[in-house]
């Protein structure tokens, strides 16, 4: 079938314009060519396939029969071409996102807006779910790239930094006076404060735990909450010192809405950066890091 399928082109052409000289100004070949190539086919086919006469060729009944199917397969072949130039020409694609609540909000989204923006014809889905069920779903490939904070065993994945953020803990003025008022000059905020941290199965809440277990500190009363925005609300309400990310609180700070507890060791940084399978990637997932590292 392979060697044959120039010569099947050929036959369609020629039986499309019904003449051997338009059917070579469309394949730019010489008539005599195309001449060879029909009577080749039909010899391959131990069959007559176009009538000639001074006009130019007409098909023969079981001319008419192959073209038909013919005609099929090529128009099939003329359709995806098209559809895969659509593809090219507009930026078609397909990109699966999983991202955490907290990191869509602050990390993410600035970089959609721009990229949406630039490819306005991709279709973004965003799985929105913890960092543990993001390395879950690229593990098991049911989404295209994840913005994670640095997992400490990439399993074959490709990590591209974008920020260092840091944590710590943040109050308001007035909780921190009224802490002060009640617990003397210098209070244990560990054991005095109600301390307000993020749910045990959330990244950032193992970050902290660890931090907590190296320098031998240990929560007295403690609010546990599932999302780093309700979080940060809390805090600034006056509910208690919460552990925040405070990259995404800069404003809060400057304007002395909120303000940081002194650690006498800081929390160590973490790096967020987007994780991928850097092996077949799509022409999607390209656009959308490259757009990234450019941003």
């Amino acid at each position: 079938m392979e060697q044959h399928l120039s010569q099947y082109r050929i036959f369609y052409e020629v039986a499309r314009c019904g003449n051997i000289s338009r059917a070579a100004k469309e394949l730019y070949i010489s008539q005599p060519a195309i001449s060879k190539a029909i009577g080749k086919l039909e010899e391959n086919l131990n069959t007559r396939l176009f009538n000639r006469n001074s006009r130019g060729v007409q098909l023969t009944r079981e001319g008419n029969i192959l073209f038909q199917h013919i005609s099929t397969a090529f128009e099939a072949i003329n359709r995806g071409e098209k559809e895969l130039k659509r593809i090219h020409d507009f930026h078609i694609g397909n990109l699966k996102i999983g991202v955490s609540n907290t990191l869509c909000k602050y990390v993410l989204l600035p970089y959609l807006k721009g990229f949406v923006e630039k490819y306005p014809h991709v279709n973004i889905s965003i799985e929105s779910q913890s960092t543990i069920h993001t390395l879950e779903m690229l593990e098991a490939g049911k989404i295209d790239i994840g913005l994670v904070a640095e997992p400490k065993t990439k399993k074959g994945l490709t990590f591209s930094p974008v920020m260092e953020i840091r944590d710590g803990f943040v109050c308001t003025p007035s909780y921190m006076e009224n802490l002060l008022l009640r617990e003397g000059a210098s209070p244990n905020i560990f054991q005095t404060g109600n301390i307000i941290l993020l749910d045990r199965s959330n990244m950032s809440r193992k970050h902290v735990d660890s931090y907590l277990a190296d320098n031998q500190i240990e929560v007295n009363q403690l609010l546990e909450v599932t999302d780093m925005t309700l979080l940060i609300e809390f805090a600034r309400i006056g509910l208690g010192i919460a552990c925040v990310i405070e990259d995404f609180i800069t404003n809060d700070l400057s304007d002395g809405t909120l303000i940081e507890v002194p650690l006498e060791v800081p929390i160590p940084r973490r790096i967020i950066g987007f994780a991928y399978h850097s092996q077949d990637m799509s022409d999607t997932l390209k656009e959308f890091l490259d757009f990234c590292r450019n941003s």
